[in-house]
């Protein structure tokens, strides 16, 4: 059984679409066509439902042995690397949108500087689209908002943490105040991000405020703060042009980066981790 077909097999697996995973993986569609045949073919099982583009039961239950074999393939490289001393190889960091635009590049040129024979990849997501990413090694290491996740397989750190702010439409009766506390919420309207983001969380957890609309991103969220449509609860790093910030007294927001506990010791994680102990 060759690496590359389950390398290719996993890919297929996750998007369920040819076309996609060939640009994906920077194949021609039909050697992705060729190698899930040639797999399939050694495993003499169908792995994949054409018609309804979905995973058959066969399918289904190779994709948790690919991860593995994947992952210790993986391991091993990192184990022999490690005698070697520079990282090199590949590195896929994940973060929040927000973290994507303001904190992680100024880390990710550090860090290349440092480490150039390293190739970096910067992918953007949602707080548990990460995590999971994470999880199954399709990321090495990710920057959130909030405690880490309670896993085992993964480890956590916080590098510091990020006041948070009231944005209020300009001319809006609270966006002269210097510092706003709790109590000074009860009943006003506010803005949210969906169920389920950090962001909505943080929110949900003040006495007080009354969410009266529902917003796809931060940068949604701040456009129609300007607008005057209510206020919003953000990082006091996120950009929000038109609006007006003011500080919310005892609350903040961790910073936190997550990593696999297996992938401590590869060259390229460790650096990272160590390039972020000096920052924190």
């Amino acid at each position: 059984m060759e690496l590359r077909h389950l390398r290719t097999f996993r890919v297929v697996a996750r998007t369920l679409n040819f076309t996609h995973a060939a640009a994906e993986l920077h194949y021609a569609q039909s050697s992705v066509t060729e190698q899930v045949q040639a797999l399939e073919a050694e495993l003499g099982s169908v792995l994949f439902d054409r018609a309804n583009r979905r995973l058959t039961a066969a399918g289904e239950r190779l994709v948790g042995y690919a991860d593995q074999v994947l992952a210790l393939v993986e391991e091993a490289k990192a184990a022999v690397d490690e005698d070697r001393g520079e990282p090199e190889g590949d590195l896929v960091i994940g973060a929040l949108e927000t973290l994507c635009t303001h904190w992680v590049p100024p880390l990710l040129n550090t860090y290349r500087t440092r480490w150039p024979r390293v190739r970096l990849s910067l992918k953007e997501g949602g707080r548990g689209e990460l995590y999971h990413a994470v999880r199954q090694s399709e990321m090495d290491v990710c920057f959130t908002f909030g405690p880490g996740p309670q896993d085992p397989t993964l480890a956590s750190r916080t590098l510091g943490s990020e006041p948070l702010v009231v944005i209020v439409p300009d001319g809006h009766p609270l966006a002269g105040k210097g510092e706003l506390h709790e109590e000074e919420l009860n009943g006003i309207g506010f803005l949210a991000t969906p169920q389920g983001c950090g962001f909505r969380e943080m929110l949900d957890r003040l006495d007080g405020p009354v969410v009266d609309t529902e917003v796809g991103s931060l940068a949604a969220l701040g456009r129609c703060v300007a607008a005057g449509m209510g206020c919003g609860l953000v990082p006091a790093m996120v950009d929000h042009p038109g609006a007006v910030a003011v500080p919310l007294a005892g609350h903040s927001t961790a910073l936190t980066m997550t990593w696999r506990r297996r992938d401590e010791r590869k060259p390229s994680v460790a650096a990272l981790i160590a390039a972020t102990a000096v920052t924190a």
